[in-house]
């Protein structure tokens, strides 16, 4: 029997197997009768990553203080983009997936946290092939990769832990609110340009740099650059913070998830 706060981790792992199925079948039913198939897994990201380079990059010139060089513009913009990559993807498809497996939810031993958890970890599918691809670039502009590229789990279990407690939240209030999705997608929008990803943190007005930082996506991002870019680790105290802020998120949004539960079939 597991432990209330323990709960969440629990479920998920006793339904690994069926979670690890149904993701696979998510990813290929994506893309399946396409040209590249599989492969725009790959090519998605990247392509989405190119248009911003373009603009940020080569039209407004942006640059990162720590390397003001094209090629530091690169890396810096790229590290942000790993974490928000999966983040944004699980997030912007959290309040449809009840929806979407309607008839799954109509069958009473059927888990249904895991639905919600399905585009969390498809997006961290995409994140492991974009963080590859970046690692390996990195080594070829750098000539090697730092040490503390070991410690991105310190990053790597608060990230996964808030983007499943924002998508048990979501997916719950989206049978219930409809125009949820919309809304969700401008608000993604707004927390992307709002975060220092395509621009240096520096080009924030000073009266706007602390808040912001309370983001937990704001301390990923300065985190990941910190780990890959900076050979350091992320600084002790933002980091303490993002840990608490992710088991809270990720306990409280599957507590409204399971007290919503008995109302979904009814719903649906």
């Amino acid at each position: 029997m597991a432990l209330p706060v323990t709960q969440p981790v629990w479920s998920l792992w006793r339904n690994r197997g069926l979670i690890r199925t149904m993701v696979f079948r998510e990813i290929q039913a994506r893309y399946r009768g396409s040209l590249a198939d599989m492969l725009w897994t790959v090519l998605h990201p990247l392509l989405l990553m190119a248009v911003y380079f373009f603009v940020f990059g080569i039209v407004l010139r942006a640059r990162f203080e720590a390397d003001p060089s094209p090629a530091g513009f690169v890396l810096y913009f790229f590290a942000g983009m790993l974490p928000w990559l999966a983040f944004s993807e699980a997030v912007g498809r959290a309040p449809f997936v009840l929806l979407e497996g309607r008839t799954l939810i109509k069958k009473i031993r059927f888990p249904m946290e895991i639905l919600p958890a399905n585009p969390v970890f498809a997006g961290l599918l995409t994140q492991a092939i974009a963080t590859v691809i970046y690692l390996i670039a990195l080594a070829a502009i750098r000539g090697g990769l730092p040490i503390t590229v070991l410690c991105l789990p310190v990053l790597l279990v608060p990230q996964i832990l808030f983007t499943l407690g924002l998508c048990w939240l979501l997916a719950a209030l989206g049978l219930f609110l409809r125009d949820l999705g919309q809304m969700i997608g401008f608000l993604l929008t707004l927390w992307f340009f709002l975060t220092p990803i395509c621009y240096p943190e520096a080009s924030l007005p000073q009266w706007a740099v602390r808040p912001l930082s309370y983001s937990p996506i704001y301390q990923l991002v300065r985190g990941y650059r910190a780990i890959l870019l900076e050979s350091r680790l992320p600084d002790a105290l933002p980091a303490l913070a993002l840990w608490a802020a992710a088991c809270l998120t990720a306990l409280a949004g599957y507590f409204v998830f399971q007290r919503l539960r008995p109302a979904f079939a009814d719903i649906v």
